[in-house]
Formats: structure tokens, sequence, C-alpha cells
């Protein structure tokens, strides 16, 4: 019984570790942020180096899904043309980088 419990503990704890976007390459969405100069539109926005829009208190993005929402719409917006996987790689690396969601 105590190594069945012991078990579950373990199965449970990794579910909250879970990654949001687990199939996403952090590294390809820092890559592909980089090459659609993301960075120049959220200078014009909030100034700076662009950054204080995902930390800023009244942020927008309170989810993993709201984030990938965010930026399926800056990527029509910049007309960039990635593909779905695309998204998902550049919500991955902000996710890691500023939101930390699980």
């Amino acid at each position: 019984m105590k190594h069945l419990f012991f078990l579950f503990a373990i199965c449970f704890s990794a579910s909250l570790l879970a990654e949001a976007f687990p199939k996403a390459d952090a590294k390809e969405g820092k890559k592909l942020f980089a090459e659609a100069k993301c960075s120049t539109c959220h200078v014009s926005m909030v100034g700076g180096d662009g950054t204080k829009i995902f930390t800023r208190p009244d942020r927008k993005i309170k989810s993993a899904a709201a984030l990938l929402s965010q930026v399926q719409f800056c990527k029509a917006q910049l007309n960039v043309g990635w593909f779905p996987e695309d998204e998902e790689h550049v919500a991955a690396y902000l996710n890691q980088q500023y939101y930390k969601f699980k």
C-alpha cells in the first residue's frame, strides 16, 4: 500500500510540472521570435526593449491558451507565415521566458 501511494504521488507531481506546450521547442520559438522582429512592435507599444509587454501588472495574457491565441493574432498582423507548430514554438519560448504557465 505504501508503494502504491508513493507511485501515485510521483505521477501526480509529474502532471503538475507538465509543460503548457509539450510538443514545442522553445529554442526554435526564440529563433522565430527574433527572425520575425516581434520586439520591434513591442518596443513601439511599451517602449524600452519591449519586454515590459510580458511583465507589466495589467497584462492580458492569463493562461497558456490565451498566450497561444495572442501569438496567432500577432502572426496574422505581421504576416510572417508561421505554421501552427511554429506558433506553438513561439508560445513555448514566451512561456518559458516570461509566463511560466503549466
